[in-house]
């Protein structure tokens, strides 16, 4: 089962490297991995997503938590999150390039560098999103490509004084 993780720890030099220590200890291979600061700079927030049992991730999680340096973590199941991937993309365009805007065009795809033999391109969206336009571009070939994992925040509903719902 996938499992996208969000841990926010104090933003101190060698935290990133012992909490994928922790991952990689237990097994666990990190198929992405998202870090910045949050919006107090004394915080970052490690988004990760890894595949595994979710009895073995919970104790990974257990030992997380009791890392000095760790504020929270959370295991997020699909729907629970907003979550967007960046890809910049060297696109072959020699020959091709209206077909490639097009492309871009209905990917909401923004070109940010053009050459005489390709574009780059940056896209971002849900995972599918990413996936669906390299698919379709890869075809035309791709040349290099850089990309991010997830960047998430959890969709958690709190009531207000009026019991309306809202998402934080």
């Amino acid at each position: 089962m996938r499992h996208t993780i969000s841990v926010v720890v104090e933003n101190n030099f060698g935290v990133l490297a012992r909490v994928a220590g922790l991952f990689s200890g237990r097994g666990f291979n990190i198929d992405t991995l998202n870090v910045g600061p949050t919006h107090d700079p004394k915080f970052s927030r490690i988004t990760a997503t890894v595949m595994g049992d979710t009895q073995q991730l919970d104790q990974c999680i257990k030992q997380l938590k009791k890392l000095v340096e760790v504020i929270d973590v959370k295991d997020f199941s699909e729907g629970e999150l907003a979550a967007r991937e960046l890809v910049i993309v060297k696109i072959a365009a020699e020959g091709n390039r209206s077909e490639i805007i097009q492309i871009c065009d209905i990917f909401r795809a923004k070109i940010i560098d053009v050459s005489p033999l390709n574009l780059i391109v940056e896209l971002t969206g849900d995972e599918n999103k990413i996936e669906g336009f390299l698919e379709i571009i890869a075809s035309y070939g791709i040349e290099d490509m850089a990309r991010t994992g997830s960047a998430a925040l959890p969709r958690i509903r709190k009531s207000n004084p009026r019991n309306e719902d809202k998402i934080d």
